[in-house]
């Protein structure tokens, strides 16, 4: 270490993850406000967040099967830190959540922008619905985050119309909700269709498939624009959290072709 630095303590490191998984790719930079604004919270500089944030990336085997390596000399905690994301998505993230809104001095409902008012007033479900809340909050942050606010299928940007879609869904499978493997970023057409299987992503190549019950004799203009002419058309890929090929296999298995 040179002179005058300071060793990443582990709660600090736990924020840069969970702002690693809340950025867009492209946008981990020194000039990005919201690192900025993390730098002002933790007393680090922006450029020294912003390395960090390439330390991670060295970790993320989305960009390993690219071939981009991240910033190499990241240390022994900073790969104790990933790891504890990247095998229990749920609970860190949560618990990420917990230590930014207490840094912040606020609450995580707060944080998050939860509506509380019309949630029971106290006890367990309140506390039930809170947390669903937020988890839904915290995946949809990270979702339109990993596919850059585009729609992966459509390209359309517009974030009203943009919906985190979960491949493996969310009643089905609890240890992977906060998986941003499991997540897909549509619009609300096709996550629609995809959560009917009427369309999935196939597993081996990225490529979306049709339904045969889109495929009937006289078909509307608006389904052959919208549906047929998807068939064979690779999704946009993000640069960070590649859909997990298992997650994928199960909604191909889902789907009625």
């Amino acid at each position: 270490m040179k002179e005058g630095q300071k060793l990443w303590t582990r709660d600090e490191l736990i924020l840069a993850v969970n702002l690693y998984c809340k950025l867009p790719f492209g946008k981990m930079h020194k000039g990005n406000q919201e690192i900025i604004a993390l730098s002002n919270i933790i007393d680090r500089t922006p450029s020294a967040i912003a390395r960090k944030l390439g330390n991670f990336a060295s970790f993320d085997p989305t960009l390993q099967e690219r071939g981009i390596r991240g910033l190499s000399n990241s240390g022994k905690l900073d790969a104790e830190i990933w790891n504890e994301f990247y095998n229990n998505w749920s609970d860190a993230l949560i618990e990420s959540e917990k230590l930014l809104a207490k840094t912040k001095h606020t609450t995580i409902e707060k944080l998050n922008k939860i509506e509380i008012d019309d949630l029971p007033k106290e006890g367990k479900d309140k506390e039930r619905l809170v947390k669903v809340r937020v988890n839904q909050s915290i995946f949809r942050t990270m979702i339109l985050a990993t596919y850059n606010n585009k729609c992966c299928i459509t390209g359309i940007d517009n974030p009203d119309l943009l919906i985190a879609s979960h491949i493996v869904p969310w009643s089905k499978d609890e240890k992977n909700r906060l998986n941003p493997m499991n997540g897909l970023c549509l619009n609300a057409l096709h996550d629609r269709a995809f959560d009917k299987g009427l369309i999935t992503v196939s597993a081996d190549d990225y490529c979306i498939k049709v339904s045969s019950k889109l495929k009937k004799k006289n078909i509307p203009e608006s389904i052959e624009m919208n549906f047929i002419k998807l068939e064979g058309v690779s999704i946009f890929l993000p640069d960070k959290f590649l859909p997990s090929k298992e997650f994928l296999k199960n909604h191909n298995d889902y789907f009625m072709p």
